[in-house]
């Protein structure tokens, strides 16, 4: 398996693996992941250097991609009780170990691929 290809799964695996744990990895939503996957081959294919930048990339198409069909995902679990649902962003934008974090209190809520339920 070829660095580039072990990069693209490990993106898919741990979006999948977020997917899973917040109860939204419905047959619909993974393909929405395969296609946020593939889009990002060919983009990492014309910049090898951005391999390191997928997992981030591959999260903000997933949030993008939901946010048409479905909504806000995945949405803050530290603020939950507050009354005022909002989506967790991916930081840095773009650079390597990108993590999901609440904006409305600053913190990092867990690597993206760890979340939690």
């Amino acid at each position: 398996m070829t660095e580039l290809e072990r990069a693209l799964h490990s993106a898919r695996s741990a979006l999948l693996h977020d997917l899973t744990v917040r109860d939204i990895a419905e047959a619909e939503i993974v393909s929405l992941l395969e296609d946020a996957v593939a889009q990002r081959r060919w983009w990492v294919e014309q910049w090898p250097d951005g391999k390191d930048y997928l997992l981030g990339l591959v999260a903000q198409d997933m949030q993008d991609a939901l946010l048409d069909g479905w909504g806000r995902w995945p949405l803050c679990t530290a603020c939950a009780g507050d009354g005022d649902p909002h989506a967790l962003s991916v930081e840095p934008e773009l650079g390597p170990d990108p993590h999901w974090v609440c904006g409305k209190e600053g913190v990092v809520v867990a690597p993206v691929g760890e979340l939690t339920p």
